[in-house]
């Protein structure tokens, strides 16, 4: 399949989501794409295009099988084909469309996230679909480095090209050696034990201290 846009991406991922969260209205008028694209909330980068952007976007994807104009309907609608033009399962298009909507996320917000597309029974379902996504080739998806101080590792779709892993912003994993990643790791660890103890002794000085006060009182510590 050819590179996408970031406007083709997100007027499939449109599609792909309405067709779950509203099929009464599924296939989408011109005019409720074009708002799904420009949506506020669940979408990232938020975008503002017209509804001649979103056509000729439609138009082009149209050539390439992804998208079809539905029938029977005086207004014009379409739906989306992705399934069948990148011969994957509804589990892997449901995590497909999220990642085009909302950007990188990590396995436990896909699983999160799509809720309303495909409910998965737990993160490693999850996992396995991107894994074989990832394995296609070209893949379709990236697990891209993770961050320092991150418990996962976040995914992107593939769709719109290749992610330049070199390119990403200073600070993530992929520009520090394991070794590193470790000791910030084994950091953590030795200053969570450091404030352990010193609650410890706290906690033996203060016992002392009423131990102390009760004799000179001549009261039970009970």
């Amino acid at each position: 399949m050819r590179i996408l846009s970031p406007l083709e991406a997100r007027v499939l991922g449109v599609l792909i989501e309405k067709q779950h969260t509203v099929p009464d209205t599924y296939p989408l008028s011109l005019n409720a794409l074009t708002m799904g694209c420009n949506q506020k909330t669940a979408r990232s980068p938020v975008m503002e295009a017209s509804e001649g952007d979103v056509l000729t976007a439609v138009d082009s994807l149209k050539a390439s099988s992804l998208v079809f104009e539905g029938s029977g309907s005086r207004v014009v609608r379409y739906e989306h084909n992705l399934g069948r033009v990148l011969a994957v399962p509804g589990q892997s298009v449901a995590l497909l469309a999220v990642l085009m909507l909302r950007g990188p996320q990590t396995a436990a917000e896909l699983r999160l996230n799509c809720e309303r597309l495909h409910r998965f029974a737990d993160i490693s379902s999850v996992e396995g679909f991107l894994d074989e996504m990832a394995g296609k080739s070209p893949a379709l998806v990236i697990k891209l480095p993770r961050a320092p101080g991150a418990r996962e590792a976040r995914w992107a779709h593939q769709l719109c090209g290749e992610i330049d892993l070199s390119a990403l912003p200073v600070g993530t994993a992929a520009d520090l050696p394991a070794a590193r990643t470790a000791d910030v790791t084994q950091g953590e660890i030795a200053a969570l034990k450091a404030e352990q103890q010193r609650l410890r002794d706290e906690v033996a000085q203060l016992r002392e201290f009423v131990q102390r006060l009760a004799r000179e009182l001549g009261v039970s510590e009970s």
